[in-house]
């Protein structure tokens, strides 16, 4: 895989990965890491709210009036 960043982009992991005193390779892997582990997390919520208003859809509407 080839990651192709804009000039400002470039700059913003050099120095954040700087900071960290860690590689641009490292910044990069970490935050791809954390998307990936946001967008699961968000899922699992997605699918739990999804299971509770399946079975307890009618119940809830009923405490909302």
């Amino acid at each position: 895989m080839t990651l192709r960043l804009t000039d400002e982009e470039h700059e913003a992991l050099r120095e954040r990965a700087s900071l960290e005193g860690i590689s641009m390779q490292e910044a990069a892997r970490r935050a791809v890491r954390e998307y990936v582990a946001s967008h699961d997390r968000r899922d699992r919520i997605d699918a739990a709210a999804a299971l509770v208003m399946r079975r307890h859809g009618e119940a809830l509407q009923r405490l909302g009036e």
